[in-house]
């Protein structure tokens, strides 16, 4: 998931391109290859929220309205660098913008984007390092969006925190796939649903690799 908090934005970044792409040789650029490296990395972590069928955004917006969820992730990703594609950047309101609280990295290739009060990245990889100098007491960098973003990181990240929405909606950016190294390690409620004010049932799942 990605939103500014108590917006109804997005991370689903339908039209992102080449300039807000990268391959998965991030780890390569990201990941140490010595313990001491491990050490110091900070972890890798994911949050988006997906209605049935994985569809995480419509249009550059949540086709739903769940401030439960908005209330979530700003509580797990503050005090945390958040890294988020251009479009994610734009989708916030201006008066959102920077996500209070955390470091905003937004991965962009436009020199001329004028971003106050966030930091820019060319690649993921960039971003990921540059995440790892700032990743504070937490030792958590997010990836919040958008669609291209999450499914290059999902290569690299090492936690998932997902909201699934018990909705049928439709909508033009699905959630990554997956991968099969990763297992549920945590669900909020245990069993069955939440129940938000307005009536809708999610939940919130921890997928760690």
């Amino acid at each position: 998931m990605s939103a500014a908090d108590g917006t109804n934005s997005t991370g689903a970044d339908p039209g992102a391109g080449p300039a807000d792409a990268c391959t998965s040789s991030a780890a390569d650029g990201v990941r140490g290859t010595g313990a001491a490296d491990d050490a110091a990395a900070p972890r890798i972590g994911m949050i988006w929220a997906q209605a049935r069928g994985g569809v995480i955004g419509d249009g550059g917006t949540m086709p739903w309205h769940l401030p439960e969820d908005l209330k979530h992730f700003k509580r797990t990703t503050s005090g945390s660098p958040v890294v988020m594609g251009r479009r994610t950047w734009e989708s916030f309101p201006p008066r959102f913008r920077p996500l209070p609280g955390r470091t905003n990295i937004v991965i962009t290739r436009d020199d001329s984007l004028e971003m106050p009060g966030a930091m820019r990245a060319r690649s993921l990889p960039e971003a990921l390092e540059l995440a790892a100098t700032e990743a504070g007491p937490t030792g958590t960098t997010w990836v919040i969006g958008g669609g291209s973003i999450y499914a290059d990181a999902i290569e690299v990240a090492e936690q998932l925190v997902v909201t699934e929405i018990d909705l049928e909606v439709d909508g033009d950016t699905l959630a990554p796939e997956i991968p099969a190294d990763f297992a549920v390690t945590a669900a909020e409620p245990a069993e069955g649903w939440h129940e938000a004010a307005s009536g809708l049932r999610y939940r919130v799942l921890t997928y760690t690799r």
